[in-house]
């Protein structure tokens, strides 16, 4: 049982309080605070969750739903083109950003919102307004709106813009919430909840942050690896909008507690340092001179301290302070490193590795421009030549506003049309995914040569499998000797790959810096042919023939490394793959060197490398294991 001078331990809150929480304090100050990005499919969890923020939204507050192709027209606003056909001049019309002023937006499907909508959105956040200044039209709207981006991502490598989450302040994941949670009798909204949220959203002004509040905020984002200064800027207000909410002109240490692991636990990069214990620190550290002792060198009794009696004290003396910051740093801390998500940071990691590439590689390559096929990706002034598609609405769009002036040019009997005219023509833009081409690069010198080439032909038989499914191609190139061969063109056909790797002899030097040469001129060859390479090499990383053939390990190491180097700055998507029986740091250095993702797998079977090359290809690290 629990003592009666004990107080019950707090049960500590679950995903769905959390998720309530969260719809509370976004609804006091949607504009302030930016908005939330909520990580879940359409189904009954997400819906009561929309449901619980709409009913502590205000009655007459908008709610727009911003579909995913939306145009610029609609979205920002911009000319009315029926209206100004009509009426034979500039009509303009206001987007759905303006008409939201004050309220809430609903963006489905956030993670396929492109750039160019992610950084409108953005400045619209900023700023809170719309400006258009676009054909014949020049508007400035207020748009003061707080952002739910419905995130319906189904794979780790599909995320949304960074430029839209930066500024929105939480991220919730109800991807792990059961129905049963969501629609528990005992977890649900306060009967007065709308009315708590407006009393807040009226003393949300008043509210205070003491200097050390917000120190604390700011250290505990450089400890976790936030770099941008919106995060501390948004945990401020998240904990000025907590103490309004429960009524207080404040900002208590609870508060503070309550932002950093709202906002600045998922926007983590790395793990704090791990708390000293307080127990040791108390005996290392000294007494001072000036501190009352006992005869055995321990603090006198505090009865004797007039402090510490509440008798004793005046009545004018000021209150006692308050705690260090030591202490307020660790509970912050410790807060927002208990809600970090598991496998967060390896998966930040991963992403960050793969934007330093500069490739978007992804389960079918990058994006690439097109005139002809592919998904529509805006417009562009232009004729209709060598396969290009005319845009009519574009092209009346653009026409519209000059109706009146070019129809005073014709004769007075000539019939009533709409005169379009070379410079309003507009073609399609249009974007698609190229394939991926994995470029295996070998290393067949060496006694176990043959265990190498082994494990390279079941991998390229298991990628081969499915390549119809992900449309990549497969390349095989060898080094041994003094030279590179190419075995194997890019192909699909699996009997063209089984037959250039079953004749492949083994042994002789390694000629790494001939081998990362020829794997650099054949990915720009394949890149200049529009599609995606991926390297992957399987080696130990030492060298021992240089470029120009002659034997000698300290110069062909000076090769290798240029022409790893080189690699480098083709911006080439690569793995390096330590066949060696112990990891070897040549290789880990060579890694380096390219630019590349090391992997140890001194036992690796097919299967495995061909689990790690596909987890290279998407942008994820869940199927390689712990990265080195």
């Amino acid at each position: 049982m629990t003592e009666h001078n004990e107080p019950p331990a707090a049960a500590p809150l679950s995903p769905w309080a959390d998720a309530l929480t969260v719809a509370a304090l976004f609804a006091v100050d949607p504009a302030g605070l930016g908005g939330v990005a909520v990580r879940a499919h359409a189904g009954p969890v997400r819906d009561q969750w929309l449901a619980a923020l709409r009913a502590l939204l205000p009655a007459d507050g908008a709610w727009r739903r911003v579909p995913l192709h939306i145009n610029d027209e609609r979205l920002l606003g911009g000319l009315d083109l029926a209206a100004t056909l009509q009426a034979g001049r500039p009509v303009a019309q206001r987007g759905v950003l303006a008409e939201a002023d004050g309220g809430v937006v609903i963006l489905a499907m956030a993670e396929r919102v492109n750039a160019a909508t992610a950084a409108r959105l953005a400045a619209v956040l900023d700023t809170g307004e719309v400006s258009v200044a676009r054909d014949g039209v020049a508007l400035v709207n207020p748009s003061r709106i707080g952002i739910v981006a419905l995130d319906e991502s189904a794979h780790d490598d599909e995320h949304l813009p960074p430029a839209l989450t930066d500024r929105l302040a939480f991220r919730l994941d109800l991807s792990m919430i059961t129905l049963r949670d969501a629609f528990d009798a005992d977890a649900v909204m306060p009967a007065d909840a709308a009315g708590e949220v407006a009393r807040a959203r009226a003393l949300l002004p008043s509210v205070q942050a003491d200097a050390s509040l917000v120190e604390v905020l700011c250290a505990a984002a450089l400890t976790l690896g936030v770099d941008s200064m919106r995060g501390s800027l948004l945990a401020l207000r998240v904990a000025r909008t907590a103490a309004a909410l429960e009524g207080r002109a404040a900002v208590t240490q609870d508060d503070a507690a309550l932002a950093a692991r709202l906002v600045l636990a998922p926007r983590a990069t790395r793990l704090p340092a791990p708390l000293p214990n307080e127990e040791e620190e108390v005996a290392e550290s000294p007494p001072t001179d000036n501190a009352p002792e006992g005869a055995d060198g321990t603090d006198s009794d505090p009865e004797d301290k007039g402090e510490d009696s509440g008798e004793d004290r005046p009545d004018d003396a000021p209150p006692p302070e308050p705690p260090p910051a030591e202490a307020l740093d660790d509970v912050v801390l410790e807060a927002a490193q208990a809600a970090i998500p598991a496998g967060l940071l390896a998966q930040l990691q991963l992403a960050e590795a793969s934007a330093s590439r500069g490739q978007s590689s992804g389960r079918a390559g990058a994006v690439q421009q097109g005139r002809l096929r592919g998904r529509p990706a805006g417009v562009r002034r232009g004729e209709p030549r060598g396969g290009a598609r005319l845009n009519l609405i574009e092209t009346l769009r653009a026409a519209a506003p000059w109706q009146t002036l070019r129809r005073r040019e014709l004769p007075a009997n000539a019939p009533r049309r709409i005169q379009v005219r070379a410079e309003d023509f507009h073609v399609t833009r249009f974007k698609q995914r190229s394939e991926t081409t994995t470029v295996f690069v070998i290393d067949a010198s060496g006694s176990a040569a043959l265990h190498r080439l082994a494990e390279a032909k079941g991998a390229v038989e298991l990628l081969l499998a499915d390549c119809y499914v992900r449309r990549d191609r497969v390349a095989v190139l060898a080094f041994r000797g003094d030279t590179a061969e190419l075995l194997l063109p890019p192909t699909r056909s699996l009997v063209r790959a089984k037959r250039s790797l079953a004749g492949l002899p083994g042994g002789g030097g390694t000629p790494l810096a001939a081998g990362l040469d020829a794997a650099t001129a054949l990915a720009d060859a394949i890149r200049r042919g529009g599609a995606t390479p991926v390297i992957v090499m399987l080696t130990d990383g030492r060298a021992n023939v240089g470029r120009d053939g002659l034997r000698g390990r300290a110069v062909a190491e000076d090769h290798a490394r240029l022409a790893a180097h080189l690699m480098r700055a083709a911006r080439l998507t690569s793995l390096l793959v330590d066949t060696s029986a112990q990891p070897q740091a040549s290789a880990r250095q060579l890694a380096e060197d390219m630019g590349a993702t090391y992997l140890a797998l001194p036992y690796a079977g097919a299967a495995a490398l061909s689990t790690a090359v596909r987890a290279v290809s998407a942008g994820s690290a869940d199927s390689v294991g712990p990265r080195r």
